[in-house]
């Protein structure tokens, strides 16, 4: 293979035929092997963890949620077809299915297949646009195709909720990359999250596909006596009024309806602590997104009302429904988009847990909350920072 790749590098590299086309080629060859062209000499230090090593470590860590998230996806469709009396699925998927699975809920298997068929389909089209456009990008700039894209498209798919339409998904991840960070120079100029922004766009360009108290669909059932079979999520529910339909234990395991990845707690939190142990993700990020939202909740739970369930939610429950988990182990600790300093990372975490409170509770039009709160907060993170470097430079200045 590395022989192959040389022999091919001619026709890529300046001069070649296919010089345009290098920074794809370039993508395979550094995705295969150690770059050939690397700094030397003794005032240089080499760390094994790059750019590289860290968004692989970022992409492999999101597949633990999304591995949770197939499972409990497949479970709930398996569940509804058992008590739909349903014996093979109406759609697209039915044919793949059918070679795979006995739609039977207690399967282990045959919930992480059926699961697998809403994830995967979804996956590929969206890794496939979006590196698309980024190829695009990097050959008319002569740059590098960077690894962050293999991050993004991860972290957008499993922002989606398991049945939205594939064309929907590429044109999410379309605007995410192109606006979102490509327009701004590409990886390390973006201020927004590049996943979160075309999250955001789909969510306000298409808000009954991608919220609602109805739209989390476990299994279409065109073809029989029902259309769909849907199910609200927690927070759903709470905000018209209903009881959230599950059990704290329930969604710290992430047996609840939600989007791919966000469900289960406990697989955000393996992945969280792998995160921390390597040094990819801030703690005082994470820490800072907890209390604030702790911190906002113990304010705003006393002032519940007959009128808005989601006050009387009780605080651990605000931290295992929902995105919250997942937004902060994974989106908050975006190294661009966040803050840089110490201090500031603090300041920056606690905007964001006082924001996904006040969107949650106070504003039951919007009763997820975390997806606006890290925007948000990415917006102020250079002004978080800039006062804080300010701060310092008055202190030292102080000192004489």
């Amino acid at each position: 293979m590395r022989k192959f790749l040389d022999k091919l590098a001619p026709h890529f590299e300046k001069g070649g035929k296919y010089e345009k086309f290098y920074p794809l080629y370039e993508a395979i060859d550094t995705a295969l092997y150690t770059p050939g062209y690397v700094t030397g000499g003794p005032s240089h230090v080499r760390d094994a963890l790059d750019l590289k090593r860290i968004m692989i470590t970022v992409w492999m860590c999101a597949f633990i949620p999304g591995i949770a998230g197939m499972y409990f996806i497949g479970y709930q469709a398996n569940a509804a077809m058992a008590e739909l009396g349903l014996t093979t699925v109406n759609n697209w998927r039915g044919p793949f299915l059918d070679l795979l699975t006995s739609y039977n809920p207690g399967s282990l298997w045959d919930c992480f297949i059926h699961g697998l068929f809403y994830f995967l389909p979804l996956y590929i089209v969206v890794f496939a646009v979006g590196i698309a456009f980024e190829a695009w990008f990097a050959s008319v700039r002569g740059h590098e195709i960077n690894e962050g894209f293999f991050v993004t498209s991860i972290l957008f798919t499993l922002t989606l909720p398991p049945t939205t339409p594939l064309w929907m998904a590429a044109l999410g991840i379309a605007f995410g990359v192109v606006i979102g960070k490509e327009i701004f120079g590409g990886t390390g100029k973006n201020f927004l999250n590049p996943a979160l922004t075309g999250r955001a766009f789909l969510y306000f360009a298409y808000p009954a596909e991608m919220s609602g108290d109805a739209i989390w669909v476990a299994v279409e059932t065109s073809g029989t006596d029902v259309d769909t079979y849907t199910r609200a999520t927690p927070l759903g529910n709470a905000a018209i009024g209903d009881e959230l339909g599950v059990d704290f234990w329930q969604a710290f395991l992430g047996n609840m309806a939600g989007s791919i990845g966000e469900t289960s707690f406990l697989a955000i939190v393996i992945a969280g602590a792998i995160l921390l142990a390597t040094r990819i993700a801030s703690w005082r990020i994470m820490a800072g997104c907890v209390v604030g939202m702790v911190a906002a909740l113990a304010v705003l739970n006393p002032l519940a009302s007959d009128t808005n369930a989601l006050y009387s939610i009780s605080i651990p429950m605000h931290l295992v429904i929902g995105g919250f988990a997942f937004g902060v182990v994974f989106m908050a600790t975006d190294p661009v988009s966040a803050a840089m300093t110490d201090k500031g990372r603090w300041i920056f975490g606690i905007l964001i847990g006082v924001m996904c409170a006040i969107i949650r509770v106070a504003n039951p039009a919007f009763p997820e909350g975390i997806m606006l709160a890290i925007l948000f907060a990415n917006l102020f993170a250079p002004l978080i920072d800039h006062y804080v470097v300010q701060s310092n430079v008055k202190r030292r200045l102080a000192r004489g």
